[in-house]
């Protein structure tokens, strides 16, 4: 069996337990673009269920992307201390949303270089909202996808980077973007780095 033939039958079983899921994650459902972006900067290494009601909470209190640019750093630390580096995270996100609303007219970039090169971004991040947001094809590799693909050895790779490079060649295009989603829910499920144990959780019902 070929790696893509591997993949294809993995995905597969993997989609059909989870593609109905309606667990939310942090890049998941936000009503505005720029939501998204700022809740994904802040959701690395931060679970969910903390980052998902503390970004809720702080988007009520900042609600356009001009009130959150403009508002003091000391504010914005304020209502997100509760997730993980949010100092450096508030710095990152408040300078984000500036250089969104000078440089790109308000509008969440649409392309890798230009999302990259925003504070706080990095290729998982970028490569979410260009799926989320402009549904435009891309593989947003975390740490759930990166260890998964690993252990079932799907790819042999040291950089979520390289995994990401690693899964193009053999993911069919039309699955991109949706690796993430039922990759994420699948690791969260299952912990470790135990093939055998991954696989078998696919049986479940």
């Amino acid at each position: 069996m070929t790696h893509k033939q591997f993949f294809l039958q993995i995905f597969r079983k993997a989609k059909k337990k989870y593609s109905h899921s309606s667990k939310r994650l942090a890049g998941d459902s936000w009503s505005k673009p720029w939501q998204t972006l700022i809740a994904t900067i802040y959701s690395a290494q931060s679970r969910d269920e903390t980052t998902i009601p503390v970004m809720e909470k702080t988007f009520r209190s900042l609600p356009t992307l001009k009130s959150y640019a403009s508002s003091p750093l000391s504010k914005i630390k304020s209502l997100t201390k509760k997730v993980n580096y949010y100092k450096t995270k508030s710095k990152n996100s408040k300078a984000t949303a500036k250089i969104i609303l000078s440089q790109f007219g308000g509008k969440v970039p649409d392309n890798i270089e230009a999302l990259i090169s925003l504070p706080g971004v990095g290729r998982k991040t970028a490569n979410l909202i260009l799926t989320e947001i402009h549904e435009k094809d891309g593989i947003c590799v975390d740490t759930h996808v990166h260890r998964i693909s690993n252990v079932l050895g799907l790819v042999k790779t040291k950089t979520p980077h390289e995994t990401e490079l690693a899964l193009m060649k053999i993911a069919p295009k039309k699955y991109w973007s949706k690796i993430n989603r039922i990759f994420v829910l699948w690791g969260k499920e299952v912990r470790g780095r135990d093939k055998k144990r991954l696989l078998k959780h696919l049986e479940k019902t």
